[in-house]
């Protein structure tokens, strides 16, 4: 017997009378009119009738009446044979009980059982996948025509079942539309069934439609900023086939780059040249300039009060303008920075300025510094070469000399992360190079170079009863650095190491480690070294996941003058890490081993 191909869910005869049923998801703490039992071999079978039958949708009106149930258990057979036949299983034996109702009890309700034997499931015979329009002709292209035959989620072998077919027909399309063919459609597809063999035989034709090519950028809500700067910010390979990947890069772009609230980017499909089809651009535009104002707090700084400045197009230049004010306890710092829109490599000119004192180390620093040079920012990684210039002043008592220098710097920076505000996986890999000469009190030329990585390994897997499993990870992160320059060199103290606290060695205060002067002063020291481990696994409350993690660590850290006198200094101990709606909150306990001290530690947020 040979079943058609349209295998949908029957919905079940509703009478007139019958007021509207609730949803399948209706609280279940509601009066309701009896109850219902699916009994089968198989439980994914039995959960998924629990859930679909259309008698469920009445179990919560107890205003039913008995002639109104009644009807509703006549055609009920019927809905779970169609249900069964979307998971497969074309010759049930469906059973249905009703428990009576004790005589003179007005609270008891009605029992409906339904017994399912499923029987012998359906089986995938044979798979035929056909194309036709500009994929099947061009040669180029064969190989996306080969990844979706290898990629085919349903494989001669495997049971079927209606909600597998239509996933793995609509996955097959997208992977034809996500390059070159936008507007492929899927033009005939078959599922026949032979009930009597459990045999099912599927095919499909999938039309490609024209190859596309991206063609120029249209602007939809264009206002304040020109058509030019969003075709630089976006850099769409004008003229090269399509893909979707390149189009989603470029919405993201133009989404970050600060001049638009909201950007929509979609081809132009209707158009009568695909080889140049239109990009169409629905966007709204942010204001040209706009004050945000940012509170936080850290126990490495305490309470933290920022006020930023956006001006989006400088008069005389159009540069886009980001200057920022932040006090906290530790620092107070003005500074600005100018950015240029990218030329048609993604490099951009800027410009930036910034006053600051900091406590460093055993003194108050006032410092001041000056960039100009290149950079390029992408989804995962960032670049920049730019020239700097350095100012800094120690105040107390044996500080170190006032000194100013100048470098050349190159900096590279990528995050693979799976998530950019709270990853569980992935990691990032920074680092710098500089070259330059103090200039002030004497010249002497130096080398500084640094590096730092962060990664999340997967551990121990934790399944719940239920079935449900998360994983924990190892948290590991290395640093390093060094200055090289001849002994008697006066560098500026801000091109020296400190380390210690939140974010670098706990059970220590904020930049607490650091090279020691015969007065036992803390001031910066030319070598770092960093290391940590974690492992942080998931809370489990009442036989469920929460938004709790627990976490376990050890730190390292070492500053020094030469590799010789780094004194390691270690902090151990345990905290919580919290998924709040603003990002992940970290609250730690730890104890400095060599200080003998413990000390608290919070932050909020994620940045690498």
């Amino acid at each position: 017997m040979l079943l058609g191909t349209c295998l949908q869910p029957w919905q079940g005869a509703q009478a007139q009378t019958l007021p509207h049923p609730p949803t399948a998801d209706s609280d279940n703490t509601a009066p309701v009119a009896f109850t219902l039992e699916v009994r089968s071999p198989n439980d994914r079978i039995s959960a998924y009738l629990e859930k679909h039958l259309e008698l469920q949708r009445f179990r919560q009106l107890p205003e039913l009446q008995e002639r109104e149930l009644l009807r509703l258990l006549a055609s009920a057979p019927d809905d779970a044979h169609e249900l069964l036949a979307t998971l497969g299983y074309f010759e049930p034996t469906v059973t249905l009980e009703r428990t009576p109702t004790p005589t003179g009890d007005a609270q008891a309700l009605p029992h409906i059982t339904f017994i399912i034997e499923p029987g012998p499931a359906t089986e995938i015979a044979q798979v035929n996948l056909d194309f036709t329009g500009a994929v099947a002709d061009e040669a180029p292209t064969s190989a996306q025509i080969t990844q979706i035959r290898q990629s085919w989620e349903l494989a001669p072998g495997q049971v079927f079942s209606q909600a597998a077919w239509d996933e793995a027909k609509t996955e097959g399309l997208r992977s034809l539309q996500a390059r070159h063919y936008p507007a492929a459609r899927i033009d005939q597809s078959h599922a026949l069934i032979d009930a009597d063999q459990h045999r099912a035989e599927l095919s499909v034709r999938y039309d490609s439609g024209p190859a596309y090519r991206f063609g120029a950028l249209q602007l939809d809500g264009q206002q304040r900023y020109s058509l030019e700067g969003a075709q630089r910010i976006a850099r769409l390979p004008t003229g090269a086939a399509y893909d979707q990947t390149q189009l989603l890069e470029a919405q993201q772009r133009l989404a970050s780059s600060g001049y638009y609230d909201t950007v929509f980017l979609r081809l132009d499909t209707e158009t009568t040249t695909p080889e140049a089809a239109p990009v169409l651009a629905q966007v709204r535009e942010a204001p040209l300039q706009k004050w945000v104002f940012g509170l936080g707090a850290s126990t490495d700084s305490g309470a933290r009060l920022r006020i930023d400045h956006i001006h989006n197009r400088l008069p005389l230049i159009g540069w886009r303008a980001v200057s920022k004010l932040s006090l906290d306890q530790k620092s107070k710092l003005v500074a600005s920075q100018w950015t240029d829109l990218p030329d048609a490599r993604g490099w951009r000119w800027f410009g930036g300025a910034q006053l600051q004192r900091e406590e460093t180390g055993s003194y108050q620093v006032n410092s001041a510094r000056l960039q100009a040079g290149q950079r390029r920012d992408s989804e995962r990684i960032d670049r920049s070469n730019y020239l700097q210039y350095d100012y800094a002043n120690a105040q107390g008592q044996g500080a170190p000399p006032s000194s100013t220098a100048w470098s050349i710097n190159h900096s590279w920076t990528g995050r693979y992360f799976d998530s950019t505000t709270a990853p569980s996986a992935g990691y990032g890999l920074a680092w710098e190079l500089g070259a330059g000469t103090t200039l002030r009190p004497q010249r002497d030329p130096f080398v500084r170079m640094s590096g730092r990585w962060l990664a999340f390994v997967p551990a121990q897997t934790i399944t719940l009863p239920s079935g449900r499993s998360r994983q924990g990870r190892w948290a590991l992160h290395a640093q390093g650095g060094a200055v090289l320059a001849r002994d008697a060199a006066s560098l500026p103290v801000t091109q020296l190491f400190l380390t210690g606290g939140d974010t670098t060695v706990r059970g220590y205060g904020y930049q607490q480690i650091a090279a020691r002067t015969v007065l036992d002063q803390r001031y910066g020291g030319r070598y770092l070294a960093v290391a940590s481990v974690e492992w942080q696994r998931p809370i489990v409350l009442h036989d469920q996941f929460s938004d709790w993690e627990s976490a376990l660590f050890a730190d390292a850290g070492a500053v020094g003058d030469t590799p010789r006198t780094m004194r390691l200094r270690t902090g151990v101990g345990a905290g919580v890490r919290w998924r709040s709606p603003v990002g992940p909150l970290q609250a730690d306990l730890a104890y400095g081993v060599q200080d003998q001290a413990v000390r608290l530690h919070l932050r909020l947020g994620f940045s690498f």
